[in-house]
């Protein structure tokens, strides 16, 4: 708050310093672009000589410099650590001078001004020992300093007085370069990340990238050549590219027929020391084979490729081709040879030995098909294919059906006419500013923003802001994730046009119509895997793959860079009248979006805050429209199948196969190098999970509905809507100590927090059951993708089973199927599991429990509203209703046996980490708790470790401890479970003891003064209970732990492959701070997943052993859904919660045990062994002691215990 106060009041004098008079340029410009956070600017307020100022201004000018000295050291400090890059280059008497050279702001001599100073001089010294800085570095560092010079702008660089004075009303900076270089480079550290033809991959490289193709997709080759020669020309800047940017644009001159400019990329490949790859020579025989050559040159080509150990035939296995660039491959080469014919397709086996049965085809496998004949699917196709072209897709809101009273129709009229004046007026800016920005890249050939200002219709970015300026809460929205989510929304865009360029999808829908009848009740084809059809025919009608060549992620740099432009546009362009609510006012037009700075814990952030006029108008309006993006919708077809890390999931729209966080871009390189058919099994589950079609629970989506319109409900998990927002405290005038100011704050930061918690739940709730309604009649899919983990995820975001409980409750399977023999059972099961009842009783009793109370459960399903509502006191009561529904529904049908049932049941793991761990351990007592051995009743691991530290307490208690007489009758498995739970997943004690403070102070009759007493001393009872009964496993997470913290020691990331082939990476590096400055703010981006950093060991310790059975359990999923795909089972899941038809939930639990014992029947740990030896102790030499600590370590896999696996398969309650 400090910050904000005191810039509010240095802004305020500064407007009245010297009136009449102006101030100079330089000052002008910092005090347009607003405080540069450690920006060496002098702040000199001066328009005259001082002795022509009068002594008030004098003072009021010291005044405003000490203030925004003082902003400015406040605003750094929160920052210190980010400056390295700019620090580095000083040498320290520069520094020292720099610091000499601020003293000089101003000369008068009060203590308090000479206090600053010294703080100043201090925090100097401070960021020189932060950042290592000597003279001896100073010829290394100033050779990077040129470097970064000579590649891109420094962040501080003034803007130009042309561009500042011919275009004021933006502000835009002279060069609007890109200003995000990769920081790492400065530091002189080597790239880590190679691609799987040796490309260095880094920031740098990635931007590079990035502006060559979207020159190249716009058609200005001259531009993406002339950006490459820039780099090419001088040593220091060549060293940042790599061949796949040369291999680029030989692409774009082969197509154009354009030999002497291949011939000339040739040369620089040579003058940059880079050898060719198959990329290259295929780039000039495809120019070759447009322009006819003459076969000499040809011959000299393939000559030279048979000298560098490539063949012909290898151009036609792998590379990527579009449109017709293969046959002109193909023409030049049998111009030399004429008999020449690619070689035929070779199909690729996955070695893994867990699905070499799967991939047997013996017996002939029988896969499941769907309701719907090819034509059908084909119309599908086409209305999905007709939404992500248009890019978004806007649907009616739930709360349509609200009565409309006059002042909402008038306070719709009004925001109708804003809505079309901010138009025209976002539409006159971005034209000026993209002209402006035009000039200046006519006349540079350095990275810059203007051909991504290109890509869309000047109309398509206008919407976009638009959009995006009626999702900001009114709480505010900050800056940096609002400029992220507009940059994403342009390149997902781009995505799409890049997608429509050419014949691409008319291949795509060639093929689809083929890939039906695999799907469809019609096909004959049966024996066939998706992903195996969908290559097949890709062979057989294109002789390759024609997926969309690979083009580059934009890196998220310059996505925040590109939604800065933008967000600067709409709080300079947007504007209202500030008399709309006060007419007598002076009419007087003000900004709609305002830039502040507020705290987010410790941390300061840039804010962008709507005005409270204009979030009235939009709450008065109550606009009935939302508008998505079309990749956040389900699909309305079955997804293309995954066929690589690249293919798969929607039409048009961009999705990854591994989802990663902001910065990640080692996942996917990880994935481009495994070998060939190493990701099949991985690909086909995402693929058998993609293809399960979903319908809406229509009765229960009336429910939820009517209770969301009404007033909500907390009870029901339905959010309050916003009229119900706790009104702020109101502030007694009167005479108040400091205990009530601070009383009075506390309350409304409460008031505050609520309201903005209300706003998201609400909005949260309003998408998803606004998506649900406008799909209430129709069929649709969730196409998957996975963590880096494996742990699968449906692509749509808002709207999936792995929501909430009331999202559950609104989806069915798209097929039904009859109830059979088991099925009506399984229903009753089910429905007693969604209650949280009966969960120590037998299958057995719990089905005779639900025929004991069958009359509320059919009270339930026939009045939801108006009757007992014993659905409401279950633990999971929407779905609880819904299978109420279910369950009288079959219980009336004539023959339930045959009632044809889409309702989905649910088999859960009991604790299933810890399943992990003791099967991974072979731990006879382990195993028994968590119920992979036989047992009449359900075990209960929770409570099994209550009992044990309820013998240690009264064992403790006969000693005379205290606090163990105080616990006497407060431990039961409420209190431990969440510690029992998440210790697997690696939880600390200090974390236990958070946890189990929380439950103990929600015990009424507990001591409140003895919570942290005895949440301390339970905290090391449960780990010591857990120790005893689990003992393999606390060796398992030890070994774990300690190979990780060897691994990251020593300066590499800890990786491994699953059992099933995936191969993982902990994306956890020290943190490092990209910025640029913008005209509203320094924009600093904390990366702390970049690979070329050093890694987290802190993290990857930690993480290892959680993110290792998380890797477990992902692949018992995946090979569990292969064989009921194989089996004709229609099966989905949420992590360790297996779904599939009531009628095949026998077969669905014999599959998931047989694959739990087949994965577990793997040497894992032994493998796991293996594979950290060979992949980080192969070059260990006797004397380096930290590699003979991790081939000591590596090599003591922990032993393991006596449990037979084999009884898992007649364990009742191991997934129940």
């Amino acid at each position: 708050m400090s910050v904000i106060r005191l810039s509010s009041l240095s802004r305020l004098l500064r407007e009245q310093v010297a009136p009449g008079t102006g101030l100079c340029l330089s000052c002008r410009r910092v005090l347009d672009r607003g405080c540069l956070l450690g920006s060496t600017h002098r702040h000199s307020s001066s328009a005259k000589p001082k002795d022509e100022i009068g002594a008030s201004d004098r003072c009021r000018l010291e005044l405003v410099e000490v203030l925004q000295t003082r902003v400015q050291q406040l605003q750094a400090d929160e920052i210190l650590p980010l400056h390295e890059a700019e620090s580095k280059k000083l040498h320290p008497k520069q520094e020292l001078r720099k610091v000499e050279e601020n003293k000089k702001i101003v000369n008068s001599p009060k203590r308090w001004l000479e206090k600053l100073k010294n703080e100043q001089i201090a925090k100097h010294k401070k960021q020189k020992a932060v950042n290592g800085v000597e003279s001896t570095n100073m010829t290394s560092a100033k050779s990077e300093a040129d470097q970064t010079q000579e590649t891109l702008p420094k962040t501080a660089k003034r803007p130009q007085k042309s561009s500042e004075e011919k275009h004021p009303s933006h502000r835009i900076p002279a060069h609007k370069d890109m200003e995000i270089v990769d920081q790492a480079l400065n530091k002189g550290n080597g790239l880590l990340l190679e691609d799987k033809e040796g490309n260095r991959y880094g920031g740098v490289q990635q931007i590079i990238h990035c502006y060559l193709e979207t020159s190249i997709f716009l058609g200005e080759l001259s531009r993406a050549q002339n950006c490459l020669q820039y780099y090419h020309q001088h040593n220091s800047r060549r060293s940042l590219l790599n061949l796949s940017m040369y291999n680029l644009l030989m692409r774009a001159w082969a197509k154009e027929a354009a030999l002497a400019q291949v011939g000339r990329l040739f040369v620089m490949l040579q003058e940059a020391s880079l050898k060719p790859n198959l990329g290259s020579y295929a780039a000039a025989l495809e120019a070759m084979g447009r322009t006819n050559s003459n076969t000499k040159a040809i011959q000299r080509c393939l000559n030279q490729m048979e000298e560098e150990g490539m063949s012909a035939d290898k151009l036609f296995q792998g590379l990527p081709y579009v449109e017709d660039e293969r046959d002109m491959v193909l023409k030049a080469i049998q111009r030399v040879t004429p008999d020449f014919m690619p070689p035929p397709n070779v199909q690729i086996v996955c070695s893994s030995p867990l699905v070499k049965n799967f991939y047997s085809k013996e017996p002939p496998p029988y896969f499941p098909k769907m309701g719907f004949t090819v034509s059908d699917l084909q119309e599908r196709f086409e209305e999905q294919l007709k939404i992500e072209s248009s890019e978004t897709l806007t649907i009616n809101s739930v709360e349509a059906v609200k009565p409309v009273h006059e002042g909402r129709t008038k306070a719709r009229e009004v925001l109708n006419g804003l809505r079309s004046g901010w138009q025209k007026d976002l539409l006159h800016a971005f034209h000026d500013s993209k002209n402006h920005l035009a000039k200046i890249s006519k006349n540079s050939r350095r990275i810059n923003l203007f051909p991504y200002l290109c890509l869309l219709d000047e109309e398509n970015y206008v919407d976009i802001m638009l959009q995006t300026l009626f999702k900001i809460p009114p709480t505010g929205e900050s800056f940096l994730l609002l400029s992220q989510d507009l940059g994403m929304k342009i390149y997902n865009r781009f995505s799409i046009r890049r997608q429509l360029q050419g014949s691409h999808m008319d291949r795509i829908r060639g093929l689809y119509k083929e890939y039906s009848k695999l799907l469809s009740e019609e096909g004959q084809i049966s024996s066939l895997l998706p992903r195996e059809l969908w290559e097949n025919l890709e062979h057989e009608k294109f002789g390759g793959s024609c997926s969309p060549r690979v083009h580059s992620q934009w890196p998220r740099s310059l996505i925040v860079q590109l939604g800065t432009h933008l967000v600067e546009l709409m709080v300079q362009t947007i504007k209202l009248k500030n008399n709309m609510f006060s007419p007598r006012s002076e009419p007087k037009l003000i900004p709609v979006l305002y830039h502040m700075y507020s705290f987010r814990s410790t941390r300061q952030i840039g804010l962008i805050k709507p005005h409270p006029i204009y979030s009235q108008i939009l709450l008065d309006a109550g606009e009935t429209l939302l508008t998505f993006e079309s990749a956040v919708m389900p699909m309305r077809c079955p997804p293309l199948p995954w066929t690589s890390p690249q293919f798969g999931a929607y039409l048009l729209s961009p999705a990854k196969l591994m989802r990663c966080s902001e910065g990640a871009v080692q996942h996917q390189l990880l994935l481009e190098k495994s070998a060939p058919g190493q990701l099949f099994p991985v690909l086909d589950s995402l693929n058998q999970l993609g293809i399960c079609a979903w319908r809406i629970n229509q009765p229960v989506l009336d429910i939820i509905v009517s209770i969301f319109n009404d007033k909500g409900s907390e009870k029901l998990d339905i959010p309050l809507p916003l009229s119900e927002v706790p009104s702020l405290p109101v502030q007694n005038l009167g005479a108040q100590s400091s205990w009530d100011k601070l009383t009075y704050q506390k309350e409304q930061a409460r008031c505050r927090k609520k309201a903005a918690e209300m706003f998201s739940l609400r909005m949260d709730s309003l998408y998803k059951l606004s998506i649900a309604n406008h799909l209430r009649d129709q069929i649709f899919w969730f196409p998957h993708n996975m963590d880096f983990r494996g742990r699968t995820y449906p692509c749509p975001p808002y709207f999936n089973h792995l929501g909430s409980d009331v999202t559950r409750a609104l989806l069915l399977f798209a097929e039904g199927r009859p109830l059979g023999p088991n099925g009506l059972d399984w229903l009753k099961t089910h429905l007693i599991n969604l209650t949280g009842l009966k969960k120590k009783n037998s299958l057995q009793e719990r089905k005779q429990y639900v025929d004991e109370i069958m009359d509320d459960i059919l009270d339930s399903a026939d009045r939801p509203l108006t009757g007992k509502k014993w659905w409401m006191e279950a633990d999971e009561p929407w779905q609880t209703l819904a299978c109420c529904m279910e369950v009288a529904n079959a219980s009336r049908s004539s023959d339930p046996t045959k009632y044809i049932s889409s309702f989905p049941v649910h088999q859960d793991g009991s604790c299933n980490g810890l399943q992990h761990y003791a099967a991974l351990g072979r731990d006879e007592i382990g195993a028994r708790s968590v119920n992979l051995m036989p047992s009449e009743i359900p075990q209960d691991v929770y409570s099994g470790v209550a009992q044990q530290v309820e013998e240690f307490r009264k064992i403790d208690a006969k000693k005379g401890i205290k606090i163990a007489q105080v616990l006497e009758g407060f431990i039961g498995r409420k209190v431990v479970k969440q510690t029992v739970m998440t210790v697997v997943y690696g939880v600390t004690r200090y974390g236990g003891r958070l946890q189990i403070e929380k439950r103990l102070r929600e015990l009424e009759s507990f001591p409140q003064e003895y919570v942290w007493e005895a949440s301390h001393y339970l905290v090391q009872q449960v780990f010591s209970g857990l120790k005893e009964m689990f003992s393999g496993t606390r060796s398992i997470q030890h070994w774990l732990t300690e190979s990780a913290r060897l691994i990251s020691k020593s300066g590499n990331t800890v990786e491994w492959v699953t059992p099933l082939g995936l191969p993982i990476i902990q994306p956890y590096h020290r943190s490092r701070n990209v910025m640029f400055q913008s005209n509203l703010q320094l924009v600093t981006m904390a990366n702390k997943h970049d690979a070329n950093e050093r890694p987290d060991t802190m993290k990857q310790k930690n993480a290892f052993p959680p993110n290792f059975i998380h890797s477990l359990d992902s692949t018992h999923m995946m090979l569990t859904a292969l064989h009921c795909h194989r089996r004709g089972l229609t099966f989905v899941s949420v992590h360790d919660c297996f779904w599939t038809h009531a009628d095949t939930v026998d077969m669905m639990n014999k599959v998931c045990r047989e694959q739990f014992v087949s994965l577990h029947g793997q040497p894992i740990l032994q493998n796991l062994s293996h594979f950290l030896i060979q992949k980080y102790c192969h070059n260990a030499q006797s004397t380096n002691t930290e590699n003979l600590k991790m081939l000591s370590l590596f090599r003591d896999v922990p032993e393991t215990g006596t449990f037979n696996l084999e009884h898992v398969k007649d364990s009742t309650y191991f997934f129940s």
